[in-house]
C-alpha cells in the first residue's frame, strides 16, 4: 500500500488556558492512496478534533503526523496545501462568486500570491467541474446552487487543488437522500479510479459501510480501532461505539438500530 498520511503515537485534544484536555491518544493511523476511509464515532468522541489535527488546522497534543514520509512540522503551509485538501461543512461566504471562480480558488497553492491562472490551471478547473458533474452550473453564482450542488462544487475545489489527500467533515450533512448517494459514490470513484486517499466523517453509516475500504472507529472508551470495512462489520467492535445499551449494530442492514 502507498501510505500518504501516517501518525505516530498521536494525541489530540484542546486547551483551556494552560490546561490540556486530551480526547484521543496513542494513535498510529495510516491513510493510503486509492483508499476511501470513514472515521466513525458518537458525537463528542473527538472526530472533528482529530480531523483538525490531521489537516494542520490545530496542533496535536502529542505525537507526530507525516505527509508522504515528512513530518508536517517541517513543512510550510504551502507544502502542506499541495498534499492535503479539506472540505468542511462550514458555509463559506462565496455567494457572489460563480461556481467556476469558487473551484478556481483551489488552484491557489499552484498559482502563487497573485493567483493568476494559466491555461493549464483553467483546464484543471474545467476538468474538476466535469468530474463532479456540475460543469453545466459553472457560470451560475454559488448562491444559486442547491445544497447538493454546493457540496459538489466544494469537492471540485478540492480536486482542482490536486492534492493526493482529501479530508471531508460530514460531506453528506444537510443533503437529501439522492444527493447523499451521489456524493458517496463520487468519493468512492475518486479514491478507486483516481488514486486519491480520502478520509471522511459521516452519520450516514449504512452508505459509508457499503462503499468504504476501511474504518477508523472511535470506541466509547476513546480508543481508535482500524481495519478493512468488511472485517470490522463482521466483528463485535461495531458495538463498541455508543455508550447507550439501547443501540446495537445490525450487520445485515449495516446500520445501528434500537434493541
Amino acid at each position: 500500500m502507498n501510505a500518504i498520511l501516517t501518525t505516530h503515537d498521536l494525541a489530540v485534544g484542546y486547551m483551556h488556558g494552560k490546561q490540556v484536555t486530551t480526547l484521543l491518544q496513542g494513535l498510529n493511523l495510516t491513510l493510503n492512496a486509492g483508499e476511501l476511509v470513514a472515521l466513525l464515532g458518537q458525537n463528542g468522541a473527538g472526530k472533528s478534533t482529530l480531523l483538525r489535527a490531521l489537516t494542520c488546522a490545530a496542533r496535536p497534543v502529542g505525537g507526530s503526523i507525516e505527509l508522504k514520509g515528512k513530518d508536517v512540522t517541517e513543512m510550510s503551509q504551502h507544502e502542506r496545501s499541495r498534499i492535503i485538501g479539506l472540505v468542511s461543512t462550514e458555509r463559506i461566504m462565496a455567494g457572489a462568486l460563480t461556481v467556476r471562480e469558487l473551484v478556481g480558488l483551489g488552484r491557489q497553492p499552484h498559482t502563487g500570491f497573485l493567483g493568476r491562472m494559466s491555461s493549464h490551471d483553467r483546464e484543471i478547473v474545467e476538468a474538476a467541474l466535469h468530474d463532479v458533474g456540475i460543469a453545466g452550473k459553472a457560470d451560475n453564482y454559488v448562491s444559486e446552487l442547491s445544497d447538493g450542488e454546493r457540496q459538489k462544487a466544494m469537492i471540485a475545489k478540492a480536486l482542482a487543488q490536486e492534492t493526493p489527500v482529501i479530508v471531508l467533515d460530514e460531506p453528506t450533512a444537510f443533503l437529501d437522500a439522492a444527493s447523499r448517494i451521489e456524493t458517496m459514490n463520487l468519493l468512492a470513484t475518486l479514491a478507486h479510479d483516481r488514486g486519491k486517499a480520502i478520509l471522511l466523517t459521516t452519520h450516514d453509516i449504512s452508505r459509508s459501510l457499503l462503499l468504504t475500504d476501511a474504518l477508523w472507529l472511535i470506541t466509547k472508551e476513546r480508543t481508535v480501532v482500524t481495519g478493512p470495512t468488511k472485517e470490522m462489520v463482521a466483528s463485535s467492535v461495531m458495538n463498541e461505539v455508543f455508550t447507550s445499551q439501547a443501540v446495537r449494530f445490525n450487520p445485515t442492514t449495516c446500520d445501528y438500530e434500537s434493541c
